[in-house]
């Protein structure tokens, strides 16, 4: 795994300046921030053995996982498996909240507590020996998932060290599912929290236990369902959700009659997509996962994915790819820290150096839905635009019309290509009058800028604007904009007479864009995509890619896998600035604005960086080679061709060396695959209609032949 940076001890690391944390104050009516001494006060020596600790950590994890991909059931004998947590919630704007008992979780399995322990899980760290090493084959000790079936022969899993039930009864799994299974997903940060783990059931271990096979679809049906499931739960001491659907928790308050403390999601995997409408988008996620390559949901092959997808990212699927990518986010930088008062009482605290919560926009950039938008949008105020690329009006050159192909070049993971090293606002923008403009260390925010005068390339579009046209007149563009504009186009940065900049800056989505792009690059690689494949060797392995062979569980889960990470980490950009119509103004205002993931000025950070990435390659490959794209959609660009190939728009090595920083194709964050060849009379037909050409990707090959209807 590529090396994450280690710079404390567990008080302040993550932090830009070791030995020092970042503390937020409120003053009036606005957060500022100042560095304190680390809340541990460590020194130089104890920092350098907590980053020891932590890659022996990480070595550790990584043999483990290494050896569970390999096998899924490697004798060994369970460990005493650690009680669940007690939630340790925190209020909007972070402040103390006592701890309070386990409550009874929504039908969806995903909500409060299990959505929050669920998305923080990783790998419990294996026990050492007196030697201090980990023992022989770093074997798993806990597993997130497991499958229950059934057959002639009794009760089967897919975890040869889960136990499976005493019978068939559903006290008797009621009764199982809280003697303690070694099912976890474990957390991946000191200040973080474990997760429950799940049971997927079979529709052949559904009618073992003689529940119906389909989801109820009356009330009367449900009621007698919910009555059947809580009167056995409750014979050994456990508690259900307050609803019941295709996911939900079993779980055991601490103190009760019949067993110990227990919290575990149960997935009856043949009702995954049916039930209420709420249900069936709580379960999309894990429906994929289910899904065999002929359709089917397939308990096994759920848990099978569930293990892996843990094993990758260190968290389980959330309600939606959007939501897990804020789990992960949580998971890997938490904002909240456990602690005890002077009583032992615990308690949980906003994380020094966390992105404080509240509602922190500022008025150019507060989100197509909130009112300070509509409030300036009446007044006829410019909005920030910071968008992907919508363009495709500029007339082609004689050279390009009479060329018989426009051939769409897609880039590969766009926003991972820049969220590894984006400095991103952490605490509120303030507003600033002249502000001055340092290209070395501009921090993160939105300045007002006047772009009309400066000279770009005719035969691109431009790179300040969405829509590629030149502006007209001045606008709200993010940093990473205005340093291309500065440093390429020769912008002058003193003519900048206001801005909304952040205090701190820092690379927060750092180990999110690690663990996102392992796994993206891990699941191509078993696809046949890896990095440092020759042009011609990529497009046909990318041409067949798809093509699986039935009996071919590692391609097949690979290939689900591959969607599911991608739509993660696209989903999780669109979450920064989240609209969730389905909820009224003053519920979204309450619940979601004012929540620490509602940033639009962060997502307009990204998309600009991205942008300006793609920019700044397709201008050094027109530098390099006079090919330039003829219209662009998001981060598919369209190019004119003699060949249904991209190949001749590539830039030819110079002294033995491949030109870098131009279009490259490759499977890796920010080069390119090929998409589709389209005839260019095609193209043109549509562009004079008005329409954007790229609507015609999907409807022929890469060989420029039209897809069958």
């Amino acid at each position: 795994m590529t090396e994450v940076r280690l710079a404390g001890c567990d008080g302040c690391i993550g932090s830009d300046r070791p030995g020092y944390v970042i503390a937020w104050e409120v003053e009036g009516d606005r957060m500022v921030h100042q560095w304190k001494r680390c809340p541990k006060q460590c020194t130089a020596e104890s920092r350098a053995a907590t980053i020891a600790r932590h890659r022996q950590r990480r070595a550790e994890q990584e043999a483990q996982a290494e050896a569970a991909r390999k096998t899924d059931a490697t004798p060994v004998t369970p460990a005493q498996p650690e009680p669940a947590p007690e939630p340790r919630p925190a209020s909007a704007q972070g402040q103390q909240a006592p701890r309070r008992p386990a409550s009874p979780r929504p039908a969806s399995g995903f909500r409060g507590r299990s959505e929050q322990a669920a998305g923080q899980g990783g790998r419990r760290t294996p026990a050492r020996t007196a030697s201090g090493t980990t023992p022989a084959a770093n074997k798993p000790r806990r597993w997130p998932a497991v499958a229950l079936d059934h057959n002639a022969e009794g009760w089967t899993l897919d975890i040869e060290q889960v136990p499976p039930p005493a019978g068939t009864k559903v006290t008797d799994w009621f009764s199982w599912l809280g003697t303690g299974l070694p099912l976890r997903i474990d957390r991946i940060h000191d200040a973080g929290r474990t997760g429950d783990g799940m049971v997927c059931l079979s529709a052949a271990a559904l009618k073992a236990l003689g529940l119906p096979a389909s989801f109820p679809t009356t009330d009367k049906a449900l009621a007698a369902l919910m009555t059947k499931l809580s009167k056995a739960a409750a014979s050994v001491g456990m508690e259900l959700s307050q609803e019941i659907g295709p996911i939900f928790h079993a779980f055991r308050r601490a103190g009760s009659a019949g067993g110990p403390k227990s919290s575990l999601r149960v997935v009856i995997t043949p009702w995954l997509g049916q039930g209420s409408e709420k249900q069936q988008v709580t379960g999309a996620m894990l429906a994929q996962l289910a899904a065999t390559p002929a359709g089917e949901p397939d308990a096994p092959t759920l848990a099978r994915r569930i293990r892996t997808y843990v094993t990758d990212l260190g968290v389980a699927p959330g309600i939606t790819p959007a939501t897990t990518s804020k789990l992960l986010l949580d998971a890997v930088r938490p904002r909240n820290e456990p602690y005890q008062d002077e009583k032992g009482e615990w308690h949980s605290r906003l994380r020094d150096g966390a992105l404080p919560g509240g509602d922190t926009v500022v008025p150019p950039a507060a989100g197509a839905r909130h009112p300070l938008t509509r409030e300036l949008a009446d007044r006829g105020e410019v909005l920030c635009e910071e968008e992907d690329f919508k363009w495709w009006k500029r007339p082609l050159t004689e050279a390009e019309a009479a060329m018989p192909y426009a051939v769409a070049c897609d880039v590969c993971a766009s926003y991972l290509s820049v969220t590894m090293s984006l400095r991103l606002p952490v605490g509120p923008l303030e507003h600033h009058t002249d502000p001055v403009w340092d290209t070395k260390s501009a921090p993160a925010g939105l300045w007002w800028c006047d772009f009309t005068a400066v000279a770009v390339d005719e035969l691109l579009p431009h790179p300040a604007t969405f829509h590629g046209k030149p502006p007209t007149g001045p606008g709200w563009y993010a940093t990473p904009t205005v340093a291309y504009m500065v440093t390429e186009y020769g912008f002058d940065p003193a003519t900048i007479t206001e801005a909304y900049l952040s205090p701190l800056t820092v690379p927060f989505l750092k180990e999110w864009t690690v663990r996102l792009r392992e796994a993206y690059k891990r699941v191509y690689a078993l696809l046949g995509l890896k990095d440092g494949q020759e042009s011609e060797e990529f497009l046909a392995a990318y041409e067949s890619h798809k093509d699986l062979d039935p009996q071919d569980t590692a391609r097949s889960d690979a290939l689900v896998l591959a969607g599911l990470y991608k739509e993660v980490y696209k989903g999780g950009i669109g979450k920064w600035t989240e609209a969730a119509q389905h909820l009224d103004e003053e519920t979204w205002l309450k619940d979601i604005v004012a929540n620490w993931s509602y940033r639009p000025e962060v997502r307009f950070h990204i998309i600009s960086a991205a942008r300006i990435a793609n920019h700044r390659r397709m201008r050094k490959t027109y530098k390099k080679t006079g090919r330039a794209p003829f219209a662009v959609n998001v981060d598919s660009y369209l190019y004119a061709t003699e060949q249904p190939s991209p190949l001749e728009l590539l830039t030819p090595p110079e002294n033995g060396k491949p030109v870098l920083g131009v279009l490259r194709l490759g499977i890796g964050p920010g080069q390119f695959k090929h998409e589709s060849s389209i005839p260019m009379d095609q193209a043109l037909e549509l562009m004079e209609a008005d329409e954007h050409p790229s609507r015609l990707t999907h409807d022929y090959t890469t060989d420029g032949i039209a897809v069958e209807a």
